[in-house]
């Protein structure tokens, strides 16, 4: 759990400094264009549909909002954060 809050704390100080969202959480341009050259999957692109989707599945397990990329207050409330969710609801920056 105390590596989980890390995380967690480190992505709010993200969200409060740089305003971070989900938009920043994309990979260059060219790893959806560019096939892959090793292992299983070698030859294939991803798609920009799958890494959403993924993307999306990854926000779920972290009980991060999927829209905005961000933290939860239940989320944040539930690892003993409840200081710094309020801290961003002020600043406007969750919900």
């Amino acid at each position: 759990m105390t590596g989980e809050r890390i995380f967690n704390l480190e992505r709010c100080y993200n969200i409060r400094d740089a305003e971070l969202t989900r938009k920043d959480d994309y990979l260059p341009e060219r790893e959806f264009e560019e096939p892959l050259t090793i292992g299983p999957a070698k030859g294939t692109v991803l798609s920009k549909e799958d890494f959403e989707k993924e993307l999306d599945e990854y926000y779920e397990l972290r009980g991060w909002d999927k829209t905005t990329g961000r933290p939860t207050k239940a989320k944040l409330e539930e690892l003993g954060l409840a200081d710094v969710a309020e801290t961003l609801i002020k600043l406007g920056l969750i919900q």
